[in-house]
């Protein structure tokens, strides 16, 4: 074999018995690049690690193509809800929590989308996340919910989330770095909504923000201190390895970071938001399989556990299972 083509060994797992969920990966049927199922699933969290539960995370995936267009998106639960049910019937981690999608700015309409989700969710649906994942960069692609300038401050987008504490449900937020105090805004103003910042809120790495990555540290510290001390919101610690955040490890697959490698490059993150939030708010995530361009499921729950060893046994307990079972309200 070519050893510039040979492929690094495959890492030992670190820590197999430990207990997890991952809170936070994405399911879609065919499409024209390729689908990401349940036995896709399998593959990834059946590579070494203990995972025995999931959640999944709106994607626009399977929506309906007949009907209201605003209950398009009850199309998305009702392909998840389905899947969910084959996991309970195999080996493997259950898809234990659906968290889907829905336009906050519908007004009273959205009271009829978030029934028809709990009612397709068989149980299990959990919460809603609607993207403001926005930047004035052309370089910077909006995110996949095609979101306006400040969205999070939109009074029909806060009139919309007004309803989602009511029904019981929770909010994952995701927006870029810069944005991340217009969320703070919206958890002050909503104290008794829970809200979950997906993948740190975004740090970017590409465009205008890839010339200083020292400063869109500094500038993503400024910014989250002041979310963190808002006692509704948690964090989600991963979601950083996507072209976005500027690492380039998709463009060289062979060069994939080890665990070491990509906790040297990140760890200043995942050590700043666990300090801020603290671990009973803190939970480690895959976003995969859009991560996986990157590295490895076994590698990256390597560089969790490794991230995670200067925690007390209560405090990885937290980071790994408690606090994603407790957010998402897991039945477990």
């Amino acid at each position: 074999m070519d050893q510039d083509k040979a492929e690094p060994p495959a890492e030992p797992v670190l820590s197999p018995t430990r207990r997890i969920i991952d809170p936070h990966h994405h399911l879609w049927p065919p499409r024209p690049d390729h689908p990401y199922l349940l036995a896709d699933l399998d593959e990834d969290t059946g590579s070494g690690h203990r995972v025995v539960a999931t959640v999944f995370i709106e994607c626009m995936a399977s929506f309906r193509t007949t009907g209201p267009e605003h209950l398009a998106c009850v199309g998305e639960t009702e392909f998840v809800a389905g899947i969910a049910e084959q996991s309970q019937k195999r080996p493997g981690p259950v898809i234990a929590g659906i968290v889907g999608a829905a336009d906050l700015r519908l007004g009273a309409r959205l009271d009829e989308v978030l029934s028809a989700h709990l009612e397709a969710g068989q149980g299990l649906f959990r919460g809603i996340r609607h993207a403001a994942a926005w930047d004035g960069s052309d370089a910077i692609r909006p995110s996949h919910h095609h979101p306006p300038p400040h969205l999070y401050l939109d009074a029909e987008f806060r009139e919309g989330f007004a309803r989602l504490a009511p029904a019981g449900l929770s909010f994952d937020a995701w927006m870029f770095h810069p944005q991340i105090p217009e969320l703070t805004d919206l958890a002050r103003a909503f104290p008794d909504t829970q809200i979950v910042l997906d993948h740190f809120g975004g740090p970017l790495g590409i465009g205008p923000y890839a010339s200083d990555r020292r400063e869109v540290f500094q500038t993503w510290y400024r910014n989250i201190a002041p979310l963190a001390a808002c006692p509704n919101v948690f964090v989600k610690v991963g979601g950083m390895a996507m072209p976005i955040n500027g690492y380039g490890w998709h463009m060289t697959p062979r060069l994939n970071p080890s665990s070491e490698a990509f906790v040297e490059a990140q760890g200043d993150y995942y050590r700043a938001a666990i300090d801020l939030f603290g671990p009973c708010r803190s939970m480690f995530e895959s976003n995969f399989p859009v991560d996986k361009v990157s590295l490895s499921y076994r590698v990256l729950w390597n560089a969790f556990k490794l991230i995670a060893a200067g925690f007390n046994e209560d405090e990885q307990d937290a980071l790994f299972y408690d606090t994603a079972a407790k957010f998402y309200r897991l039945a477990l």
